[in-house]
């Protein structure tokens, strides 16, 4: 048995060849375990060490089984792969190994993560059905928009059939309103055949509020931390070696039974962990041995409001060793130049000045003070840290549906601004993140929504919204929907049939011919910060240089976020040409003309209202 230090890698029920199945569960705060099986008298385990029990019968996939101590109420099994009838029932023995794949045949290999584009999904509102085989419909349409990774929102079992997944209690178990784990296997098997590589979202973060029972079997958790949602995971604490594996495993059991092509860790700054190797550092370390011994590209996309460089540094450098981190500074600073916000977080940007910022210096806060949060905020980023190590967006699951009413950028802004925004997110050096129906520019909201059967919890839900809010003026607490109401869910999901107007074509050709260019441009398509340049920067107006490394052709972004036409004028040799504009009438746009005039030393462009203009040397 492959070991972590004292304690089985693999969690969970192990089915052998001769119709056994071996049980194994970490209880040190018990001395006596008894399995409950359907059917069977129970079993009293045998404890192994370090308060692991262990158990050999017969028994076969699909059978219903507990955990009882002292003849009290059996329990679902904490490390459960398959919990069919909610979270507070049984576990059922699932065979990961039985899984059923094609993509070997193809000899699947996911891009690299350097030319990607996303698209973020949540399963039970990204179709009417809400389930991964519904889902599947839709994927060749996203390989064929320029979409390479589609990353999915939490699918660990959680309370209820609905909510936005960040609640799991079974972190080993597929939810199963989706479909449960093998429906999983054929949506990830049909993303691959597509093309498409799968992130998967997991919190490791806590716990949600019911069905967790972690804390009867041993030291999950702890209240040496408080997080938002209660007490920390215990990553460094008495008994933390074992919780250490079992979020390893956790992360191993997706990137191997599920085929998944990386992780996003939700929330890494809630990660309490003070010990020698923090738990993110174990972790990469872990993915990178297990992705030399695959033959393919894992990788680990960290979200994190701590503009912290050890966040993506290797290892070696002192870092956590993250393939990437999300970026929250380039959507704000792109989302207050297009809707001039500036209630909560947003009233620490200043538009343009700060897309260029992120543009060059990836955190536009690394070291600068902070109104909203009353302190100087993070430190530089250092220039060898390529863009393509950051993912960036106009919308995500977050910034629309943590507003009160779940609006999107397509409601807040008219069209002009929107192609604007997508034109800044396109062409910058981050990797681009997309949510989903914003190809075709879906106005459906993304609410938060719950289903949690509990009266207390419902409510505690519906208060905790309201007073979230407290910081944004606009977003009236009396204006937030009540998150337990079924028919906030049904808001929530998209309708495919404002995917079929000309309005949405416009859009989604739009999206499809920015992710081109980003490919094709060799300028565009390197992640090299040292390349930006900055030749102008206003209010409204701006103008920088992207190189290449390699010596290729530089570009030069040319954007006014003006309601009027101006003219643009900076200084820069040579003679250049329209490459590509977001005001072309192909997008909707109006089709005016950027025209430019060639001094001696300097261009000057004349730009259309709210337009982002690509040149390129005529």
């Amino acid at each position: 048995m492959t070991a972590f230090g004292a304690y089985p890698v693999r969690h969970g029920p192990v089915v052998h060849g001769d119709g056994t199945i071996t049980f194994r569960v970490w209880a040190p705060y018990r001395e006596q375990l008894d399995l409950v099986r359907d059917g069977h008298e129970p079993v009293t385990m045998e404890p192994s060490g370090r308060g692991w029990h262990v158990v050999r019968v017969p028994g076969s996939v699909g059978d219903r089984y507990a955990f009882s101590f002292d003849g009290g109420d059996p329990l679902p099994d904490p490390a459960s792969q398959h919990q069919p009838d909610g979270v507070h029932a049984a576990s059922a023995v699932l065979d990961r190994a039985a899984f059923v794949w094609s993509d070997g045949e193809l000899r699947w290999r996911p891009p690299p993560l350097s030319s990607a584009a996303i698209y973020e999904l949540h399963i039970g509102t990204f179709t009417p059905e809400g389930t991964f085989d519904a889902a599947v419909a839709h994927l060749a349409g996203l390989r064929d928009l320029g979409i390479s990774h589609v990353e999915v929102m939490p699918v660990a079992a959680f309370n209820g059939p609905h909510g936005w997944g960040y609640d799991g209690v079974c972190w080993y178990a597929v939810h199963e309103p989706y479909g449960g784990p093998e429906a999983f296997v054929r949506f990830v098997d049909a993303c691959h055949r597509n093309d498409l590589a799968v992130i998967l979202d997991v919190v490791y973060n806590h716990f949600g509020p019911s069905g967790s029972y972690h804390g009867r079997f041993g030291p999950y958790l702890t209240d040496r931390y408080s997080t938002p949602w209660g007490s920390a995971i215990n990553f460094d604490h008495e008994g933390a070696d074992a919780v250490r594996a079992y979020v390893v495993d956790n992360a191993m059991m997706w990137l191997t039974d599920f085929h998944v092509d990386g992780l996003r860790l939700d929330a890494v700054h809630a990660l309490h962990d003070g010990s020698a190797t923090p738990i993110l550092r174990e972790l990469s370390s872990a993915v990178d041995r297990l992705s030399e011994q695959v033959g393919r590209s894992l990788v680990l996309i960290a979200e994190s409001d701590q503009q912290d460089p050890r966040t993506v540094l290797p290892r070696p450098a002192g870092g956590m060793g993250m393939t990437a981190q999300w970026l929250d500074d380039l959507h704000h600073a792109i989302h207050v130049t297009v809707t001039g916000e500036r209630d909560g977080y947003y009233s620490d940007y200043e538009g343009l000045t700060d897309v260029v910022a992120a543009y060059a210096r990836g955190f536009v806060f690394d070291g600068r003070w902070s109104d909203h949060r009353q302190r100087t905020v993070g430190t530089p980023l250092p220039p060898t840290v390529s863009g393509r190590r950051l993912v960036a967006c106009t919308q995500n699951h977050d910034q629309i549906g943590n507003r009160a009413r779940g609006r999107r950028l397509t409601v807040l802004a008219d069209d002009d601004r929107v192609r604007f925004a997508i034109g800044l997110l396109g062409v910058a050096p981050t990797v681009p993140m997309l949510f989903m129906g914003e190809e075709y520019g879906a106005t459906t909201p993304f609410l938060y929504f719950s289903s949690h059967p509990e009266p207390s919890l419902a409510e505690a839900v519906r208060t905790g919204r309201r007073e979230e809010f407290s910081a944004f003026t606009g977003f009236g607490g009396a204006e937030v929907p009540d998150p337990q109401d079924p028919t906030t869910l049904t808001a929530s999901t998209l309708d495919w049939s404002d995917a079929d107007t000309p309005a949405a074509r416009d859009r989604r050709r739009l999206w499809t011919d920015v992710l081109r260019l980003r490919r094709t441009t060799p300028a565009l398509a390197t992640g090299d910060r040292r390349m930006v340049r900055r030749l102008l920067t206003g209010a409204r107006q701006m103008a920088v240089l992207r190189d290449d490394p390699a010596g290729a052709a530089p570009v030069v972004i040319v954007a006014n976020a003006g309601d009027d036409a101006t003219a643009v004028t900076f200084a820069l040799a040579g003679t250049w040409s329209v490459l590509w504009t977001t005001n072309d009438s192909a997008y909707g746009g109006s089709g005016t003309e950027v025209r430019i005039e060639h001094g001696d030393a300097d261009v000057r462009c004349l730009m259309p209202l709210w337009c982002v203009a690509v040149l390129e040397r005529a």
